[in-house]
């Protein structure tokens, strides 16, 4: 682990603050083993495959992290990275990380139990965002989908929604702006902090079906199945 240095204008922050509430286990989901490595590992793994170079920083709750030190040393895992306490909330986690990052860079937010993004979706995001300041994956919806109106529940029309993805990638003077702003519960991502504060919108690339956020057991088998397939 190490203070960032400015290699290159890319950073990533991955958080990772989850429990395995949902997953039924003891074990925090992002330490619990994909093919063999714990989740997290593969995160950090993969943005380094797309740019050697970039500057990766770890948000954990601070009680995590010597157990995330230990699985470094068992797994031998030696991919230089920082690790940040993280706050209360995610806005709180991603506003402590941010500080280790200066203001002439392009910085993605990645969540960390996300492992399987793959290179071609951050590059598509980093040059979206390089362009428009913000941008992120999406990929539309499938199935069918209703609002709740007043008790009430009537269909809409699901091309006009899109489920939304990471990594969110930014300007870093833009959203270290933006994470100076008081926190509100409408801020479910970091898109939606930027928007909040700049009153702009991000650009949307094409995000994959098989970025999913590993957060139950049928995540997990789901996860499996697809690293099977690409080997």
């Amino acid at each position: 682990m190490r203070t960032p240095q400015l290699l290159s204008n890319k950073y990533a922050i991955i958080v990772a603050g989850g429990s395995g509430t949902r997953m039924g286990t003891d074990i925090p989901k992002q330490f619990l083993l994909l093919n063999g490595i714990p989740i997290l590992m593969q995160t950090i793994n993969t943005f380094y495959d797309y740019d050697p170079q970039i500057t990766i920083i770890v948000v954990l709750p601070e009680e995590q992290k010597n157990y995330w030190q230990k699985l470094c040393t068992e797994h031998r895992f030696n991919r230089q990275h920082t690790v940040v306490t993280g706050g209360m909330t995610r806005f709180h986690s991603v506003k402590n990380a941010l500080k280790y990052v200066p203001e002439n860079a392009f910085v993605a937010i990645h969540d960390g139990v996300r492992p399987l993004v793959s290179r071609e979706i951050i590059t598509r995001t980093f040059e979206a965002a390089e362009k428009a300041k913000a941008a992120c994956p999406v990929i539309p919806l499938t199935d069918s989908i209703r609002k709740k109106v007043r008790g009430m529940t009537k269909q809409v029309n699901r091309r006009n929604y899109f489920l939304v993805q990471t990594p969110q990638v930014f300007s870093s003077s833009y959203i270290i702006e933006a994470y100076k702003q008081d926190f509100v519960n409408t801020f479910t991502d970091d898109i939606s902090v930027f928007e909040s504060y700049r009153q702009r919108r991000p650009v949307l690339v094409e995000g994959s079906p098989e970025n999913i956020k590993i957060t139950t057991p049928v995540d997990l088998i789901i996860a499996e199945a697809i690293l099977k397939c690409r080997t």
